[in-house]
């Protein structure tokens, strides 16, 4: 009966009709909720446009009218606001929820896992595709590994439990084949008992959107294996995805700017050479930016950051992959080698929260990712020349953990980015550069990475430069 009645509320908070398959899902949660076992774990996948995003947000509302307790999680700053929005309830990265930071140390894994003292809380983690669980040497968040620590954390509360919810189409983890927070095979290795559910039947807007149209279409020949040949898009009769010109890009953009914002509107690329040059090209010739960097320019964090976010309660750390807006530059300067300005930013993410921070100017322009392992080897040891005075090494490594210049912040424009940069984000307005390829360079990522890219977009796809052999109207891709 229990189970009954908690189906009922979840579909009263529901805004449509539920499809077979979410009916099933309905059930299979309540059944979750209500067990009493206290090595539960629930798992929903969902691919683009099957409902998922409005099916969590009923569950969500369902359980708040109950008193029973959620807390909702995402991997990146910017997946957590989406998932705030879309549930209508407030949302945390995983990262400042389960790790806390140690006192000084020399250690490297100053974040240690934090003490679950929450009680009969369910922790929903949305966009899990995206968690790795790959050890890194050197790190400083807990083991290394993010979905070992997840699962450490909650389950180690008082009846809490874990639901995870991903699109295994998407992206994995970098260096990562598949995403392991979507295997039951792995989950099941954490002694846990897996409820598994899965959301294929497209619903939203499918006869409508060429998105979702394409999207779907992407993930088939994904299910399918069929990665050998160029995918072909249709765009013929739908309004949310048109082909544009190199010479059409400009115009394009500019109108995307003005109707819809420069952060409801980003360029993804496959790489950060691509997306260096399209940063340049938009500050230069669209938004007229003659300084280095102004007022009103959107970063992009390329490096995780614990300097200046510390004793912040809101960031704690500044996050590769936050997204930050220069308010004010105060001074540029060179020391080191390098330079660096001193520059005001607030984090949209995060509820506009200001911070005073020092930047590098030299990772704005580069190729690489961030600073490369020889540049920050020469930051390290010219910065630590100024405290060549003092005796003990300890004394030196506590100085260089408080220096300012070392501590900089590496950011890229975020004009245009990469699509694992992209991914957990949603943005109106997404225009698509995949660059020059051939069937020899085709792969079952790289299908991924299309799908993954294209559902990136809430309003309307600009395909860059397309090549005429992957555009089609009704006819199969090989036709």
């Amino acid at each position: 009966m229990l189970i009954n009645d908690l189906s009922q509320q979840i579909k009263r908070k529901f805004l449509y009709k539920p499809t077979v398959e979410q009916e099933k899902a309905i059930k299979s949660f309540a059944d979750f909720i209500l067990s009493p076992s206290a090595d539960a774990i629930f798992v929903m996948k969902g691919y683009a446009g099957t409902g998922k995003t409005t099916l969590t947000g009923a569950l969500v509302k369902a359980l708040e009218d109950l008193k029973y307790k959620c807390v909702l999680l995402a991997p990146t700053g910017r997946a957590a606001k989406v998932f705030a929005r879309n549930a209508g309830h407030s949302a945390y990265t995983i990262h400042r929820r389960i790790y806390r930071q140690r006192v000084f140390s020399n250690e490297t894994d100053n974040f240690t896992l934090n003490n679950n003292l929450h009680r009969q809380t369910l922790f929903i983690v949305d966009e899990a595709s995206m968690i790795a669980n790959e050890g890194l040497s050197g790190t400083i968040f807990g083991t290394g590994r993010l979905l070992d620590d997840l699962i450490q954390y909650v389950y180690s509360g008082t009846n809490c439990k874990l639901m995870l919810i991903g699109d295994t189409a998407q992206l994995p983890p970098v260096g990562e084949e598949e995403s392991p927070a979507l295997s039951p095979g792995i989950l099941q290795g954490y002694g846990l008992e897996v409820t598994e559910c899965s959301l294929t039947q497209v619903v939203r807007q499918a006869e409508q959107s060429g998105i979702l149209y394409n999207a779907t279409r992407l993930r088939q020949y994904i299910d399918a294996e069929d990665c050998f040949s160029l995918p072909r898009v249709r765009t013929a009769g739908f309004a949310d995805i048109r082909t544009i010109t190199g010479n059409e890009l400009i115009d394009t953009l500019n109108e995307c700017y003005e109707q819809a914002g420069t952060d409801e509107t980003i360029v993804i690329c496959r790489s950060n050479k691509r997306a260096n040059l399209y940063n340049n090209g938009i500050r230069n010739t669209i938004l007229y930016r003659e300084d280095e960097l102004n007022s009103g320019d959107i970063l992009m964090i390329a490096k995780n950051n614990y300097y200046w976010g510390t004793g912040c309660k809101e960031l704690d750390f500044i996050a590769n992959g936050d997204v930050a807006v220069v308010r004010r530059v105060r001074r540029s300067h060179s020391m080191y080698g390098f330079r660096f300005a001193d520059v005001v930013l607030s984090f949209p993410d995060y509820g506009d929260l200001e911070l005073e921070v020092k930047i590098l100017l030299d990772t704005l322009h580069s190729d690489a990712p961030a600073l490369t392992r020889e540049q920050n080897e020469r930051l390290f040891n010219n910065v630590l020349e100024d405290y060549a005075d003092l005796t003990t090494k300890r004394e030196r490594m506590k100085k260089m953990k408080e220096d300012p210049y070392f501590n900089a912040l590496q950011v890229k424009f975020a004009y245009a980015v990469t699509c694992h940069k992209a991914q957990g984000g949603q943005w109106q307005r997404v225009f698509l550069d995949q660059g020059y390829m051939t069937e020899e360079m085709l792969s079952p990522d790289y299908f991924r990475w299309l799908y993954t890219a294209f559902t990136r977009a809430t309003e309307t796809l600009y395909l860059v430069n397309w090549p005429k052999e992957q555009l089609d109207g009704e006819e199969n891709r090989n036709g």
